[in-house]
């Protein structure tokens, strides 16, 4: 839970500073009325439109505070003036507890925290409990400053402050008289109360608008791509898959194409042993009888017994099924045969035409 309760901090403070931030800019902008406020001893106000270029002042109108209303009741005009406007009060001096500060000059960087540490001593009030303010250091002798504290309770301020709020004006300044040769007032709270632009445009309300619609897009979008991401990648997948199944159906049909292919090349450039016979027989005499014929691959083996068995090489070569014929074993002759055994090797041509 901490970590949602840290998120809505941090949302708030994010939107109050946009807030904040709009209205800074809308302020060089946009033309806010000015309302004085002015009490004198007696506890009147009297409240004065500062002329402004465009807009006509109001009379000048003076009441009472009475149970927190302001008695008699504003004008409509009036209040038609208040709202949307900047609304500057000055406090009477006697209701105003001012003190004459001495600080290291070295301290005007850290004034206010210095100031604010010493309410408790300097006022009749806590922290809490007072609004306050101090004038621009001036520097005086022996490298040192000066600096005029001026505060009074916020009790006291509480109805001028519900009466800029009822009235829905923008902001609330509230001003201790200049004292002790300080020429200009000193600033005991500044408040804003509404945007400037929020009798057009609600910032804040914008602002979470915007950013429950950002999270809602995103939510949308991470859906949106969740669900396309899933049908893209099955769809690639599958596609995929095809292009696998057609390589290997492509593969099987070259493979069997290389297998036919061989067969009939072998066919076409291969001898059959019936033709390789004939050749024999055709290239050796009459009186040559064959007694053994092996075919390896482009060679034949011709064992058998002959006359002469010199002459067969120069027959087997004069042949054109026939090159390169040799002896691959002695010639040999038994007393007991007619003729010479003969062993003769030849290179068997691809060709097998017809022989005269």
């Amino acid at each position: 839970m901490s970590i949602f309760s840290d998120a809505k901090l941090f949302l708030t403070e994010w939107i109050d500073a946009v807030s904040r931030a709009v209205d800074a800019v809308a302020g060089r902008f946009v033309h806010v009325r000015r309302i004085r406020l002015t009490e004198d001893e007696d506890g009147v106000f009297t409240a004065i439109t500062v002329p402004s270029k465009g807009k006509a002042g109001l009379p000048n109108l003076s009441f009472r505070f009475a149970a927190g209303q302001a008695r008699p009741p504003l004008p409509s005009d009036w209040k038609s003036a208040f709202r949307g406007s900047r609304v500057e009060v000055q406090l009477p001096q006697a209701q105003i507890m001012t003190h004459q500060l001495d600080f290291p000059a070295k301290a005007a960087d850290f004034l206010d925290g210095m100031i604010r540490s010493q309410i408790d001593r300097l006022t009749p009030w806590t922290l809490d409990e007072a609004a306050f303010g101090f004038s621009p250091p001036e520097r005086s002798t022996n490298d040192r400053i000066d600096v005029v504290f001026a505060a009074t309770s916020r009790q006291k301020l509480n109805p001028m402050l519900e009466l800029a709020k009822s009235l829905d004006a923008a902001s609330i300044a509230i001003y201790a008289p200049a004292h002790g040769g300080v020429s200009a007032p000193i600033s005991l709270m500044d408040r804003q109360l509404r945007s400037l632009i929020g009798g057009t445009v609600n910032v804040p309300r914008l602002l979470r608008a915007m950013l429950v619609s950002a999270v809602v897009a995103a939510a949308v979008s991470l859906l949106i791509n969740a669900y396309l991401g899933g049908s893209l990648q099955s769809e690639l997948d599958n596609l995929r898959q095809q292009i696998s199944e057609r390589r290997a159906a492509l593969r099987l049909a070259a493979g069997g194409l290389g297998s036919l292919g061989l067969l009939a090349k072998r066919k076409q450039t291969t001898s059959s042993s019936v033709m390789v016979l004939e050749a024999i027989s055709r290239a050796l005499p009459d009186s040559t009888y064959v007694t053994e014929l092996r075919i390896e691959g482009d060679k034949v083996q011709v064992v058998g017994m002959t006359q002469d068995a010199p002459s067969l090489i120069r027959l087997m070569e004069q042949s054109p099924q026939f090159s390169r014929a040799t002896f691959f074993a002695p010639t040999t002759r038994a007393a007991n045969e007619p003729g010479e055994r003969f062993h003769i090797e030849a290179h068997i041509n691809a060709y097998f035409g017809s022989g005269t």
